[in-house]
Parts: structure tokens; C-alpha cells; sequence
């Protein structure tokens, strides 16, 4: 039996909003999401299959690990996941060779953050261990991958936080969905339609107002929402934007705990896939990692796809801070011409599509997702409390390992769900 007494609004229409949006109205609730954009999906961003010959993703694209929550949706979805498969190259300026996955230090590296019981951040753990230049190779792959796997700062990161995720090489697997995020969240957002909830786009939050037991949501457009309770799952940064009642307000405090890291992604459609021709020895490549300006790209492959999405994260995507989404790509030819030495003229003669997102400058992200400090474990307890009338949910929430990614979204708002249902 419906139970539309209570009315819940959930702000924010992307994977963390949608999977709580689901759970409540599924379980009968009367549930509005309000949608700052003209979509769904939030950081999830599904790009024209027909301008890149199969549906891309022009944010979040990979399942990482195990990702229960998502591989339930996902079956219950009839949708299917591709796990990436290939090699892994790297440009040391001079020349391109298959990556050694190994460092003689490794075991070294795993015996000391095996007894470390404190946490700090993964730079001053460096310096305390790792200093001397014999350790030069693993000082600069673990900056790499803290800056551009978790788009973190190596200066402010939390090492116990990280711990795990080196523990097994950083190499747990790695999927995409079949037809992209965006087929998940069509799925998602029919499912909350289907159950009663409504969704309202242009609805840019302003604030929450609190008094004598009624809540309201207000928007930029004018328009009042009341109801009994709200869940807010936007990005951290915009959360300083958004005025708050007093005990809601007390916890979004804590949210400069929590790292918020940028990322600019780039995906470039060629007329063929040049660079298998460039070198024969790159027809599984998956990966390539460089020095250059765009520093990481990787290919659909098994899909024969001649599209090469580049990606640049971390703190250092503030030098290209200037540069529109041209200018962007023209960074990216640029880049691709100094790994495969070729002229960067020969290279944009082939492009047929090209697309290029600098999160940061996304008005409803200011970022591309969350990472750890050592104080961020305190901040999300504090943060995920649910007293008052103002929840918070979304993948900085998440405790469990691969925090930032959509799997951490969609259990926060599973979670988040389900303590307003236990109440």
C-alpha cells in the first residue's frame, strides 16, 4: 500500500539520486527529483552514437572492481558489461613500449603500508620511506596514478585510503556497460516514472528552509517545493551555494575534508584507427601513458572503434584552465603527435568527430568526484547522519573502496534510502 503521506525530494538526478529516488517511490513513497540540468545523469554524460559510432560517454565511463550494486541494476536492466582486455603502453619522450606492470620496489611498497597503522598523505608517506633515488620510478607511477586515476592530490590524499587499491596493483578489473552509462540511467529514470516519482528539470536549488516541522526547497527559477524531507545529492563544491538549515548546515561543513578532484576528457573520431597503422605492435593497445599535456588515452579496444579518448586529472589540470573545449583538442592533436612523431596536421586531417569536457568548468559539477584526506572517514560519518530533515547522498559518501565512481553513487543512494525506510 502506497504511502504518500510523506513527500521526499531529492535533488539531483544522477546515479545517486535516481537509485534513491527508485527505492522510495518502489516502496511507495511520494517522491519529486529536481534537476539542475535538462537530463539525467549528472557526471554520467551519454554522447550521439551518431557522432561517435557507438553511444560514448563524455564522463564517467568504466566499472571498476567488483561493483555489486551496479551488476544487480545492471542484470535487472538487461544490460551487460564488456571487461577491457589489451596491453598498456607508455611515451618516455623518445620512444613508445609495452608498460612493465612490475617495480622491483613493490614488495617493499606493500611490506611497509602493510604495518603502517596512522594515516597521512601519500606525499609525506613518500618522503618518510620512499625518498631516496633509487625509488625515483615508484615515487612518479604512484604520483601518476593518485593525480590521474583518483584525480587527487598526492599532498593532501590519505594513504590508508589508498592502501587497498595498491595492495593488488591498482589492477582490479575494469568493464564498460554495453551501449554506456546512459542506457543504466534511461533504466533508472524509467523505473522511478514507472513507480510514481516525478522528475522536474531547471530546477537549480537555492536553498532549504526549515521552520515548525515544514521544509521547502527553493530554486533560482522561483519555484517552492514543499515537503517532509529532502535528499541532497549534488557535488561537493556546489554545496557552499546552497543555504541550509542550521543542524544541515553544521554537517556540510565538514565537506573541505573530503578531496573534490578535476578532470578533462577528451574523445577524438578518426576516419580509420592511425595508430595501429603508425605501429602494427599497438593493435591491442588499451592504454598509453605519457608526459604530455594530455597525458593518458586509451582505445575501445576489443572494439575496432577508431576513437582515442584522452584524459587529464588532478590538481594539474589547473594549468589548462584557460583553454575551451578547441582548445582542448587542439592540446590533445598536439599531444599525439609528440607521442607518435607525427605531423599534428596529418593527425586533424582524419578527424571526423571530436568532443572535450574540462569538468571543472561544469556549472552543476565544478569537478569530476571525490577522493580522501585523512580527515575525509570522520567527515562522511558526519555527513551521512540522518537527523534532521536534510540527508545527504552521492559517491563522496561512499566508505568503501572506489570511492568517486558510479558504483559509489548508486550505493550511497541505496543506502540513503533505505535509512529513511528503516525510520
Amino acid at each position: 500500500m502506497s504511502d504518500t503521506s510523506e513527500h521526499i525530494i531529492v535533488v539531483g538526478a544522477g546515479a545517486a539520486g535516481l537509485m534513491a529516488a527508485r527505492e522510495l517511490a518502489r516502496a511507495g513513497k511520494r517522491v519529486t527529483i529536481l534537476e539542475a540540468r535538462q537530463r539525467c545523469g549528472g557526471r554520467i554524460r551519454p554522447l550521439l552514437a551518431s557522432e561517435f559510432g557507438y553511444p560514448a560517454d563524455g564522463g564517467a565511463e568504466f566499472v571498476h572492481g567488483e561493483a555489486p550494486v551496479t551488476r544487480v541494476l545492471l542484470r535487472e536492466a538487461g544490460l551487460s558489461l564488456r571487461e577491457i582486455e589489451g596491453t598498456q603502453w607508455s611515451f618516455d619522450g623518445t620512444k613508445l613500449s609495452r608498460e612493465s606492470r612490475h617495480d622491483p620496489h613493490e614488495a617493499e611498497l606493500h611490506a611497509v603500508l602493510s604495518d603502517l597503522k596512522d594515516d597521512l598523505t601519500v606525499a609525506d608517506f613518500l618522503r618518510g620511506h620512499f625518498a631516496g633515488p633509487e625509488y625515483g620510478r615508484l615515487r612518479t607511477s604512484i604520483a601518476r596514478m593518485v593525480e590521474g586515476y583518483d584525480a587527487a592530490d598526492p599532498e593532501l590524499a590519505s594513504i590508508l585510503a589508498l592502501r587497498e587499491e595498491w595492495m593488488d596493483g591498482g589492477h582490479h578489473t575494469q568493464a564498460r556497460v554495453v551501449g554506456g552509462y546512459g542506457a543504466l540511467i534511461d533504466f533508472l529514470a524509467a523505473e522511478c516514472r514507472r513507480h510514481g516519482a516525478a522528475i522536474s528539470f531547471g530546477c537549480v536549488m537555492s536553498a532549504v528552509d526549515e521552520k515548525d516541522g515544514a521544509v521547502a526547497v527553493r530554486c533560482t527559477n522561483g519555484e517552492v517545493h514543499g515537503c517532509n524531507r529532502v535528499i541532497v545529492t549534488v557535488p561537493l563544491p556546489l554545496l557552499r551555494d546552497i543555504a541550509l538549515p542550521a543542524t544541515a548546515r553544521a554537517k556540510a561543513a565538514v565537506v573541505c575534508d573530503i578531496g573534490f578532484g578535476s578532470v578533462i576528457k577528451i574523445l577524438l573520431r578518426f576516419t580509420l584507427p592511425w595508430w595501429r597503422e603508425a605501429k602494427p605492435d599497438l593493435a591491442d593497445m588499451t592504454f598509453l601513458l605519457s608526459e604530455q599535456t594530455i597525458p593518458v588515452w586509451w582505445t575501445r579496444y576489443p572494439e575496432q572503434h577508431p576513437v582515442l579518448t584522452g584524459w587529464f586529472g588532478g590538481p594539474r589540470t589547473a594549468e589548462l584552465a584557460h583553454l575551451d573545449p578547441q582548445g582542448l583538442i587542439d592540446a590533445g592533436l598536439e599531444s599525439l603527435a609528440a607521442i607518435f612523431a607525427l605531423p599534428r596536421e596529418d593527425i586533424a586531417r582524419d578527424l571526423v568527430a571530436a568532443e572535450a569536457t574540462n569538468w571543472m568548468h561544469d556549472p552543476f559539477a565544478r569537478g569530476a568526484y571525490s577522493w580522501a584526506t585523512p580527515a575525509t572517514r570522520e567527515a562522511q560519518t558526519i555527513l551521512g547522519r540522518a537527523d534532521g530533515p536534510v540527508l545527504f547522498s552521492g559517491e563522496a559518501l561512499y566508505r568503501g573502496r572506489d570511492m568517486g565512481t558510479v558504483e559509489a553513487a548508486l550505493a550511497s543512494g541505496l543506502e540513503t534510502a533505505g535509512m529513511i525506510l528503516r525510520r
